[in-house]
């Protein structure tokens, strides 16, 4: 045992070190070098492999004249390159922007600007945007198309053929500048002060590698895309750099979850909370044909996830869900199944007792149980690039604040109720979306839900729910009137919807989020 508990130290010491500079790929490697890192519809690849690539790629940018703190901009599905970009750019000191590749021409060109980038890397399934989005733009050194062509780029895999498969001389560790989602004005880029992990994130941090090592020749799917800040951490970089091989889905898809699951016999994976529900909604015989009971750690965050649909997956799957709390500028909190159940509904607890507040409007700190504006402490400083006014805007001291609304309670739990900017007054109550949006989901005729605050002359602003239903159920006035009697059962009555409206699907983020806005422009203007 000794002898172990040696090794495992000395193993720790040399893979910290190996993440110190960006190069824990290569350490897993020389340990495992046939172990699958990477595999998904467009290829797999080996820990060596992807290591070896990474490489050339680094030698592919240093020959173009690109050095530590430069930026690189990569618009690409989840495939195999993705991997090799990120690692590259971990291990050559560069700022990697992920680039969302549902955007047009002109917002790409905006951000490859404005995250000042000298090079771009590009999937070819976006050629006709991504030409718009570099046009006159004399800044980028470097241009390469993965997997077809796309016009004045060179092809990535022939760029890559021509460097060594040796490491860089002096590797040192690069970062991400991940842009915010802009729901409000242009998109920003978030500049963390540092390259260290914060110390409050040792909490769910911890719970990951305690994960890992429970299941060392485990594997990690990744359900979202890679370009958004919480797949890009927990499914990709975080697992990579633990030795887990990740499965890769482009494009998410419920029973497509369950047979990949299955098939590699996955031990890890992160969701948002939408998935559990259309998982949950499966027929009974699709979810029972599939074996999930590999799985010992399921992690959630992006929304609150409705109770009942918490408990249900939590029956199915078992105490392996963790939830957490966090945003693009920094973390909050964190809580396993079992903390979950003593408190249902809750999002965790804070790393430390000083990681969250909750301030008045008036800018004094709220009582317990009160609901106030949600603030987290900036562990590791943040900056908006290019938007000092922002920046400033963000902090009250050492705090910042995403916009939500929540209370922590007695033994110190954060319960979230909403966004500001989602806030219903109707009479000068409060109503928050997010409750009724949990009581419809609940509804057996119900697959996905909205709720916004429409003006009235009367009310200042009435509900409004929009909802999307599942297989079987047609829209209608008499099944309007059955889901706000529903409603009415489960809620207070001024809570609930006046008026409900179908949609065939709801618009969301691919991250899991509601367009709240959309639907506002659809039924307000």
């Amino acid at each position: 045992m000794a002898e172990q508990a040696t090794e495992d130290t000395v193993n720790d010491d040399t893979l910290q070190r190996a993440q110190a500079t960006g190069t824990a790929i290569s350490w897993h490697a020389r340990r495992r070098p046939d172990a699958l890192a990477i595999m998904s519809a467009e290829g797999e690849r080996t820990f060596a492999e992807l290591d070896a690539r990474a490489n050339q790629l680094a030698h592919v940018l240093r020959a173009a004249g690109l050095s530590a703190g430069d930026g690189v901009a990569l618009v690409c599905r989840n495939r195999p390159e993705f991997a090799e970009v990120h690692q590259a750019a971990l291990r050559s000191g560069l700022r990697l922007t992920t680039v969302n590749w549902h955007l047009t021409g002109p917002e790409i060109d905006y951000i490859v600007r404005d995250c000042e980038a000298k090079a771009i890397i590009a999937d070819a399934t976006f050629a006709e945007a991504v030409t718009r989005g570099v046009e006159g733009n004399d800044n980028l050194r470097v241009r390469l198309a993965i997997g077809g062509d796309i016009a004045g780029f060179s092809p990535y895999d022939d760029s890559l053929a021509e460097q060594s498969v040796e490491p860089i001389a002096d590797p040192q560790l690069g970062r991400t500048m991940l842009y915010t989602s802009g729901t409000t004005g242009r998109p920003k880029g978030v500049e963390r002060q540092g390259t260290a992990r914060p110390a409050t994130d040792g909490v769910l941090y911890q719970a990951i590698i305690a994960a890992s090592r429970a299941n060392p020749d485990g594997t990690h799917l990744c359900t979202g895309p890679l370009y958004h800040a919480a797949p890009l951490a927990f499914s990709l970089s975080l697992p990579l750099s633990l030795g887990i091989g990740v499965v890769l889905m482009d494009g998410w898809d419920a029973a497509e979850m369950l047979r990949l699951i299955e098939k590699h016999r996955v031990t890890q994976t992160h969701v948002v909370p939408t998935m559990f529900h259309r998982l949950l909604s499966l027929p009974e015989e699709v979810r029972q044909s599939h074996d999930v009971s590999s799985l010992n750690f399921i992690l959630h965050g992006a929304a609150p996830c409705p109770v009942d649909v918490k408990k249900q997956a939590i029956e199915w799957f078992g105490p392996v869900i963790f939830e957490y709390y966090a945003a693009t500028e920094g973390g909050g909190t964190f809580v396993t199944s079992q903390d979950w159940l003593t408190k249902p509904g809750t999002v965790g607890r804070p790393y430390t007792p000083e990681t969250i507040r909750i301030y008045r409007d008036d800018g004094t700190l709220a009582e317990t149980g009160e609901i106030g504006t949600v603030y987290m402490k900036a562990a590791l400083p943040f900056r908006y690039h290019n938007d000092e006014e922002k920046t400033k805007s963000s902090y009250r001291g050492d705090y910042f604040t995403v916009g939500d609304h929540g209370y922590l309670d007695d033994d110190g739990y954060l319960f979230l109720t909403g966004r500001i900017a989602e806030l219903i007054i109707s009479g000068g109550v409060n109503i928050y979306p997010a409750e009724v949006d949990a009581v419809l989901l609940n509804h057996p005729a119900v697959a996905d839900a909205g709720t916004i605050g429409v003006p009235d002359k009367e009310w200042g602003e009435r509900v409004l729910a929009v909802v999307e239903l599942r297989e079987g159920f047609e829209p209608g006035e008499s099944l309007a009137t059955e889901l706000i009697s529903w409603c009415r059962e489960n809620l207070a009555h001024y809570k609930c919807p006046r008026q409900i409206e179908f949609l065939a699907e709801l618009p969301r983020h691919d991250n899991g989020k509601l367009y709240r806005r959309r639907l506002r422009e659809l039924y307000v203007g």
